[in-house]
């Protein structure tokens, strides 16, 4: 994808290239900043009702990764399908899904996208072409190709994102699809979001291989690397991928650079890495550095910041209350989607 020629002036008055890419607009970029808001804010409201106790069972909060799920699901079209892990909030809200539905499921209210019963790790909106998060590490994976399967089969145009972490990566359902998604040639892009730790075992312990888009040298797929930091950097690469996808019917593995700011889980205290690296890591959040991009570019002013942010907080709080007083499933809810009705 093409770099756009648009500058910003320096302190001495000389002007930068900057690397965006082309054909974004100011509201595309709005707009992005105001998504990276809201999964920011979902999240941290979710941290908050889960220490009430208000959210049961396991919460996998997405705080730090927010530019790589902006990034890549703005590269895709409403029709196009996405496949996620248990860290799965920040990719549905892209979709489409209803903060006040998505906090609903979080809170287990029959209003929620599975009516309460999927929870915090198994958001689904069939409507919305989001597939679902998955709890089975890697589990999402061969799933994701095998939907590449049916729109190839039906002869379809339309592709799939497929987000795991790298914790997946030496799974063997991802080396199968891998090689069955370049044997067949899917339309799918694997992006693997390496946040450094699979749950509190970095990298460097876990896998061979540092750089881990390399893996798809074996199956003779294409691949790249994307600063999972840079919201830019991300749709740069998923649109190229994309492209490969829709008009070649070309499978893509891309490993996006990322960190996740908490632990694990909700019940992780992070002990495996030093308050130094955090601080360091935490220079480069996607809500410090692209806000001061788009006013270095004359974009967003002060003002209109603090507007976008009044904005989202009374968009979750909403969201918040409508949890709140929605109902519990019923008893009937257990039996409900069990089984297909013949």
């Amino acid at each position: 994808m093409a770099v756009s020629s648009r500058t910003q002036r320096g302190s001495k008055g000389e002007t930068k290239p900057l690397p965006i890419p082309e054909g974004l607009d100011d509201q595309t970029l709005l707009k992005w900043y105001r998504q990276m808001l809201l999964i920011r804010r979902f999240e941290l409201e979710a941290a908050r009702a889960y220490g009430l106790g208000k959210i049961g069972g396991f919460l996998h909060l997405y705080i730090g990764q927010e530019a790589t799920g902006v990034g890549a699901i703005a590269a895709i079209r409403e029709d196009d399908y996405v496949v996620s892990a248990y860290r799965d909030h920040g990719h549905a809200l892209l979709k489409g899904i209803d903060p006040k539905v998505a906090m609903a499921e979080l809170y287990g209210k029959v209003t929620g996208c599975c009516r309460g019963k999927g929870g915090s790790m198994h958001f689904f909106d069939y409507e919305r072409r989001f597939l679902g998060g998955y709890a089975i590490v890697g589990g999402q994976i061969p799933i994701a190709t095998g939907v590449g399967l049916k729109i190839k089969y039906t002869g379809g145009h339309e592709v799939v994102l497929c987000f795991f972490g790298e914790g997946a990566i030496n799974q063997g359902a991802f080396h199968e699809s891998m090689n069955l998604a370049e044997l067949w040639k899917l339309p799918v892009v694997y992006i693997c979001e390496n946040n450094r730790y699979a749950m509190g075992t970095p990298l460097e312990r876990a896998s061979s291989l540092f750089d881990l888009s390399q893996k798809a040298c074996a199956y003779n797929m294409a691949r790249a690397v994307a600063n999972g930091m840079d919201v830019f950097d991300v749709y740069s690469k998923v649109s190229d991928a994309v492209r490969r996808a829709r008009e070649e019917s070309l499978p893509t593995l891309i490993e996006a650079r990322t960190y996740r700011f908490r632990g694990h889980s909700m019940s992780d205290p992070a002990h495996y890495r030093t308050k130094e690296e955090l601080e360091e890591q935490m220079k480069n959040d996607p809500l410090v550095t692209f806000p001061a991009l788009l006013k270095k570019m004359g974009i967003l002013t002060d003002e209109l910041d603090r507007q976008l942010q009044e904005e989202v907080k009374a968009e979750i709080q909403e969201a918040v209350d409508f949890a709140e007083q929605s109902p519990e499933p019923d008893l009937e809810e257990l039996y409900r989607d069990v089984y297909v009705e013949g």
